[in-house]
Order: C-alpha cells, then sequence, then structure tokens
C-alpha cells in the first residue's frame, strides 16, 4: 500500500500506530495490576494489541515506500535514525501480545476457580508491564524521530529567528499540498 486518497499512506497509517500502541499499553498495565479492570478489559485490550501488532509492519513498509520513492528528498540521518527504529516496533509489540496473551490465559484459569501461585501472577504482571513499557518509549521515540524528520527545519528556522510568524509553517504546508497534489 503506496498511497491513500492521494496521501501517502504512512502518514494516515503512523496515526493508528500512535494511539493504539500507547492506549494498549496503558491498559495492559491496568490489567495486570488491577483485577477488577482485568475481567472486564482483557479481551478488548488482547484484541487492540493484535491489530496493533498486524498494522506496525504494514506501517513500516509503507514508510519504506515513502523513503524510496524520492518525495522526501534526501535521505537526512534523522530520517535514517526513524527508520531503524521504526524496524524494531513490531517485535517489541509482538512481546506486548505474547505478554497480554499470558494474562489471558491466567484470567482464564482464575475465572474457572483455579488457583494461580502469586510468583506465577507477579511474574506475568511484570512481563506485560515491561512489554507495555518498551512499547510507550519506542513508539514515542519513532514519533519524535519522524515528526524531527518531517518539521525539524522548519521549527529550527523559526527558533533561530522568534521574530517570524507562523508563515513558514503555513507555506511548508502547502509545499506538501503542491507536492501530494500530482500524485493523485
Amino acid at each position: 500500500m503506496s498511497t491513500v486518497n492521494g496521501l501517502p499512506a504512512h502518514i494516515l497509517l503512523n496515526h493508528f500506530i500512535v494511539v493504539l500502541g500507547p492506549l494498549t499499553a496503558i491498559l495492559a498495565i491496568i490489567c495486570a495490576l488491577w483485577p477488577a479492570a482485568r475481567r472486564r478489559l482483557i479481551w478488548l485490550v488482547l484484541l487492540l494489541a493484535v491489530v496493533t501488532l498486524v498494522l506496525t509492519p504494514v506501517t513500516a513498509n509503507a514508510g519504506a515506500w515513502l523513503s524510496g520513492s524520492g518525495l522526501v528528498g534526501t535521505k537526512a540521518p534523522v530520517l535514517a535514525t526513524h527508520e531503524k527504529l521504526g524496524e524494531t516496533l513490531v517485535y517489541i509489540v509482538a512481546s506486548l501480545v505474547a505478554a497480554i496473551a499470558l494474562l489471558a490465559a491466567l484470567h482464564i484459569r482464575l475465572a474457572r476457580g483455579r488457583t494461580v501461585k502469586f510468583t506465577l501472577h507477579a511474574l506475568v504482571a511484570v512481563l506485560v508491564i515491561a512489554a507495555a513499557v518498551a512499547t510507550l518509549v519506542q513508539t514515542y521515540r519513532i514519533g519524535d524521530s519522524g515528526a524531527r524528520a518531517t518539521w525539524g527545519n522548519v521549527a529550527s528556522a523559526r527558533s533561530k529567528d522568534p521574530s517570524r510568524s507562523g508563515t513558514e509553517l503555513l507555506c511548508h504546508s502547502a509545499a506538501v499540498q503542491r507536492a501530494f497534489s500530482g500524485m493523485r
């Protein structure tokens, strides 16, 4: 998938990852620590994690297409950093899915009236929290590097001359629209 309605698919898909990844991670932590929330939310959290896992490589592939399309100009070091970080997210989200699946198995066992040792419960909770924190941190790092790759020049030009208005940003937006209008 390269474009959606004339826009690069990566630009649209990354919003799903930026929302679903942290939302899933936060809900997973809540489910790991709060049994009442786990009883109500575990299946939703597992579904969100799987959807995020499916969308992550699709988004990365769309980003690779965008990078190779020539629309982004020369490959700056910050863009290379963004690409490298983006390639790792699928593994981190996969670990989150695995940890949530363990939590769901623990939930099923408890729902059937079986006992679970505290050490096993604590181990699963630690795994969920670790995978969730890793997802939060890596999503932030990828988003930050992508924003710097996209908007870094605009922000740095404005910070060098604070008297300049927001017109540069509007002009940049118009330039982006002109560039993508030729793709339709």
